[in-house]
């Protein structure tokens, strides 16, 4: 990355604090975890948007204004990003939003948006519920360009039932929304089948030790662990496996490729699979300078994307929104919501190419036909086979 274009992303992370600038630009919040458990998901989603924000600033902005974002972080807990909700809205007079990382947090701060009429993008959370909070609404304030969990549960369902044969599956899922959601769409696609979990288990954000439902799962006869948690937790899953010198595949939500995942779980997480929007591989050219832009920019730990799926989606989530101002010709809620809603060009992103995502009533920009099995193997995800 040139020194320019570095620049502009410093200048991005720390906003423009020229008054004259600060008049004239389109205020975009940017709400996530950005410290705890949920951070690699969190700080991966604003560094892509931050990418974002600054080539579309170096191109000469949005209806020629330039992007500021206000970034927030909501500590993955429902009241926090309650609060930040009001702040960005109130105070901070953004016209969007983009983040949620945690499906609670978003089911209790979009109501915000909903009734201040600002559209609000989620780009990494999953709970089906969200953007059908306010579907019965004249219009619909909530957009997603993530993977939702009735597409996840039905290809974790399709990879352990139908396609490795499993008939003994057990459950784990944490105790958030998230995770329960997750585990209700779960039951559903495995009913589908006629597929009974042998055992469903719950566990804590902060458990250590999962021993007492691995052994459950274990004595039930359980053939393969299907999850609903993300990275710490699911690492003590698969490291209480080892434990009990209980040997089955982990199967689970788009979570397991979290890096603190990974990196705790070691080689007891090798082998796991995934939904997945994006891998890190540049495969295309525009993927390929996407992860070589963010590499150079941010430098992680070992060349890898902390998690790859909410950099990718934060990064797409921007430039739809950008499309949606240029084609409104205005930073107004309503006007904005409509655009989204009938973009009229393709707009090539990193995780897909969109072409329509949304309409008034889907506000789901992603499919089967995006997303991918991933699998851990040496460290990092790659794609299944």
């Amino acid at each position: 990355m040139n020194f320019k274009l570095k620049a502009l992303v410093a200048g991005v992370a720390l906003g423009f604090s020229m008054s004259g600038m600060a008049a004239e630009a389109i205020r975009i919040g940017v709400s996530g975890p950005f410290t705890g458990g949920s951070a690699p998901m969190g700080t991966s989603m604003r560094d892509g948007v931050r990418l974002a924000v600054a080539e579309i600033n170096a191109k000469g902005g949005v209806l020629g204004r330039k992007i500021e974002l206000i970034e927030r972080d909501d500590e993955a807990k429902n009241e926090r990003g309650v609060q930040i909700a009001q702040e960005l809205i109130n105070k901070e007079h953004v016209v969007a939003t983009v983040g949620y990382i945690n499906t609670g947090v978003a089911l209790a701060s979009q109501r915000f948006y909903q009734q201040a009429k600002i559209p609000v993008m989620n780009n990494v959370a999953t709970g089906s519920i969200v953007t059908k909070q306010f579907e019965k609404e004249p219009q619909n304030f909530v957009f997603r360009n993530s993977a939702n969990d009735s597409i996840q549960s039905e290809m974790i369902a399709r990879e352990a039932v139908d396609n490795r044969k499993f008939k003994k599956v057990a459950i784990l899922a944490d105790s958030t929304n998230y995770g329960q959601l997750g585990r209700q769409d779960l039951e559903k696609a495995l009913d589908k089948r006629g597929i009974k979990p042998v055992t469903e288990e719950k566990y804590n954000i902060g458990d250590v030790d999962m021993t007492a439902q691995l052994l459950k799962a274990k004595q039930a006869g359980a053939e393969v662990v299907l999850t609903y948690g993300i990275g710490p937790e699911l690492a003590q899953i698969a490291n209480g496996m080892e434990k009990i010198g209980w040997h089955v595949p982990i199967i689970g939500s788009w979570t397991l490729a979290m890096a603190n995942f990974i990196d705790n779980a070691g080689k007891n997480g090798e082998g796991t699979r995934m939904p997945q929007t994006f891998i890190q591989d540049g495969d295309t050219p525009k993927r390929k300078a996407f992860i070589d832009t963010y590499l150079k920019t941010y430098n992680p730990q070992g060349g890898r994307m902390p998690s790859a799926v909410s950099a990718a989606q934060g990064y797409d989530s921007v430039y739809l929104l950008a499309a949606a101002i240029k084609q409104a010709g205005s930073t107004e809620g309503p006007k904005i919501a409509a655009a989204l809603e009938n973009l009229h060009d393709k707009l090539e992103g990193v995780v897909t190419t969109y072409n329509k995502p949304y309409s008034h009533t889907d506000h789901e920009a992603i499919n089967f036909e995006n997303t991918k099995f991933g699998e851990v193997r040496g460290g990092r995800v790659v794609l299944a086979k």
